[in-house]
């Protein structure tokens, strides 16, 4: 026990918050911060996901002028209206990307687990790491049964933080398998200034408006009016594959660490518009043309009952540039 202090959320630790009014009322956030100047917060009643991230006291992530939506007011035909985007949203698992009909089951924009409530969550605490705990059920009678358990580490001793995510198929059929980790970087660590490297192999756009602009897919601009959003997919050779962005006039960045084996796809969202203005370095495991497109090009990932699979991420916040 450190002499020193009363209590030991002094240095470091978990707060729970409920958030009151507005459409994110009710709301739970776990705000933790390692005592060395990582501050994340992450929400139970959205799957667990990111929605704040700060380091040194700059604001690292990007949030959407929809601000905090709450479960209950989620809008499947208009995902947009709920897309709070934070540090990490996450999409899947029945769908990534634009919405579709698939062998007759209609699914929507990045599907459902991103709007839907953790079944169980918890924090704990050591000398080492802070742990956020959280079980959500993407389950449903006569169709698709998904059980994720996520854990967020948080280092301590360094500026570093990890997301593993176990999915396991709680049913006895298999069903398709489709996850993006939607990681959104906002001003000020995003604006013109700022270095962004993705040492990919190959870089493709998604459409002909992406593509015709790829030589300054890596360049960041000041906001613009009626800015036409621009994506762009990156192959990698090697595993772990990584992205880093950092801002020379603050000294502040991460960079983004995962293995490729089931995480094989990457994208780069550019959206260089007024008031949405976002860069997103998305890591997943397959690409956005909707479930329908994929299982014609014999591309969809599925999971057989009773398996699971593993998904992890590492995120390091950086003070200079290496």
């Amino acid at each position: 026990m450190n002499p020193y202090i009363g209590h030991s959320s002094q240095l470091s630790g978990v707060e729970e918050h409920r958030l009151i009014g507005g459409k994110g009322d009710g709301m739970r956030l776990f705000i933790a911060n390692n005592g060395r100047g990582l501050e994340l917060t992450a929400t139970p009643s959205r799957n667990g996901d990111i929605t704040r991230l700060r380091f040194k006291g700059v604001n690292l992530s990007y949030m959407t002028a929809c601000g905090y939506v709450a479960p209950e007011f989620y809008d499947k035909e208009n995902w947009l209206k709920n897309f709070t985007a934070g540090f990490m949203t996450t999409c899947g698992y029945n769908n990534i990307g634009i919405p579709c009909t698939d062998n007759g089951e209609k699914l929507y924009l990045h599907g459902t687990i991103g709007n839907t409530p953790c079944s169980n969550s918890y924090f704990t605490e050591d000398d080492e790491f802070i742990n956020l705990c959280f079980t959500v059920n993407d389950e449903v009678i006569f169709g698709q049964k998904f059980t994720n358990n996520r854990v967020i580490k948080i280092s301590k001793s360094q500026d570093v933080f990890y997301i593993e995510d176990t999915v396991e198929n709680t049913g006895d059929r298999e069903d398709p398998l489709c996850v993006l980790y939607h990681l959104n970087m906002g001003y000020p660590l995003l604006d013109e200034d700022s270095i962004v490297k993705i040492p990919s192999t190959t870089v493709v756009g998604r459409d002909q408006h992406a593509q015709d602009d790829i030589k300054n897919h890596l360049k960041m601009e000041k906001p613009q009016a009626r800015y036409q959003e621009r994506c762009y997919y990156h192959k990698f050779e090697n595993t772990p594959c990584n992205a880093t962005i950092f801002q020379p006039k603050l000294n502040v960045g991460l960079k983004i660490t995962y293995e490729s084996d089931n995480l094989d796809t990457f994208v780069e969202w550019k959206q260089m518009g007024i008031r949405d203005y976002v860069l997103g370095l998305e890591c997943g495991n397959n690409y956005l043309e909707g479930r329908d497109d994929l299982r014609k090009r014999n591309l969809l990932k599925t999971l057989k009952p009773g398996c699971k699979e593993v998904f992890k991420i590492k995120v390091e916040l950086l003070e200079k540039l290496s």
